[in-house]
């Protein structure tokens, strides 16, 4: 193992609980992109020969602007891993429909203890302490390539909870309905605010069999939704706004309560979005920004720059916590620049279908 990542990786775990987390975080954000750079340039060999075809080197790249970034894409085909094969302890498989060939980041005991120190140092700046935690997901030892499934169980890990998920007969993520249903009234006797974590997928087919049998499940007061990933051909797909109206009249949240989180098996940090206000006819667009130790930029797909303000354009992520895969990763999504947030439109056209809504996610 390259002990200058590791050194790295300790003092960016450090950071994370610190200054990461404030306006000196942000500051040092540049310095720390270019270190991490010259490391990973110099321990990736797949990462390095992408850099020299572009000509782009630590010693030619002066802002963490200029870093390469690497399509999600190339994960599929490279082994984008600063890990020697035989240290290599995980894996995450990419999500999207069955016939996909998956991405794969691959990781270790140092790249898993930062994975979970950024995930959860962001996830409790967004989400309430001290309530019960339902995962509308299944457990890692039913899906051990699931990044989803790993950042549900850290969650569980640090502040308990329960697994509701299953796999289905075909493989893909389902759920006992009736099981998740005497759970959610559990929770609705005591009176005690929860917290629910699923799919986009999980809620659809949760509401559907809600609609079904003529039940509504009011969570106490106070509550709060996790919605993220999306449908890959497991259910029918909704607006967000639709589907956050199904929530809310089948669960109770509303407004800020359902927040939406942004993530990829290819990053090491998630994004989470400011929820939305009780239903004015045009709502404020949900608005999804990463800690300080990642970055989010919308690149104009025609010239490769970064777009002004309002612009849409491809999302490209810098992810410190990809210590030791590839920092700068670009993405197929859409979306556009709000500040130093983004708001997301989907998948570009053309551009694979992926979710968290498969067992390869």
């Amino acid at each position: 193992m390259n002990q200058q990542l590791v050194s790295f990786a300790a003092r960016l775990r450090e950071w994370m609980g610190h200054a990461g987390a404030g306006p000196d975080g942000i500051r040092q954000f540049p310095e720390l992109a270019l270190e991490l750079f010259a490391l990973q340039f110099a321990s990736n060999p797949a990462y390095r020969r992408i850099c020299e075809a572009r000509q782009s080197t630590p010693q030619t790249v002066e802002h963490w602007t200029q870093i390469p970034a690497v399509p999600a894409g190339a994960f599929k085909e490279l082994e984008l891993s600063s890990i020697p094969s035989p240290e290599r302890t995980a894996v995450f498989h990419s999500s999207g429909t069955t016939d996909q060939k998956p991405s794969r980041h691959f990781h270790c005991a140092e790249s898993l203890a930062l994975y979970e120190t950024s995930l959860w140092e962001w996830f409790q700046r967004h989400f309430e302490p001290g309530r019960q935690f339902l995962f509308l997901t299944p457990d890692p030892k039913a899906a051990p390539h699931s990044s989803l499934a790993h950042m549900m169980a850290t969650v569980q890990r640090k502040a308990g909870g329960k697994f509701l998920g299953t796999l289905g007969a075909d493989g893909g993520w389902t759920m006992d309905f009736e099981a998740v249903v005497e759970e959610l009234k559990c929770v609705c006797r005591q009176g005690r605010p929860a917290t629910v974590l699923g799919t986009a997928f999980s809620y659809v087919h949760l509401v559907d069999w809600l609609a079904q049998k003529e039940l509504q499940c009011e969570l106490p007061r106070g509550s709060q939704i996790m919605e993220t990933g999306g449908y890959k051909s497991r259910s029918r797909v909704l607006p967000k706004s639709e589907l956050h109206a199904l929530i809310t009249r089948y669960l109770g949240p509303v407004g800020d309560d359902i927040i939406c989180e942004y993530g990829m098996s290819e990053l090491s940090s998630q994004a989470y979005d400011n929820g939305s206000q009780p239903p004015p006819s045009a709502p404020p667009p949900r608005i999804f920004r990463f800690p300080p130790w990642a970055r989010a930029q919308i690149i104009s797909p025609e010239t490769g720059r970064e777009v002004s303000d309002g612009g849409t354009g491809l999302i490209r992520i810098f992810d410190l916590a990809n210590t030791f895969s590839v920092a700068a990763i670009q993405t197929d999504d859409l979306g556009i620049r709000r500040g130093d947030g983004f708001e997301w439109l989907g998948r570009a056209q053309l551009a694979e279908t992926r979710g968290c809504s498969l067992t390869s996610v």
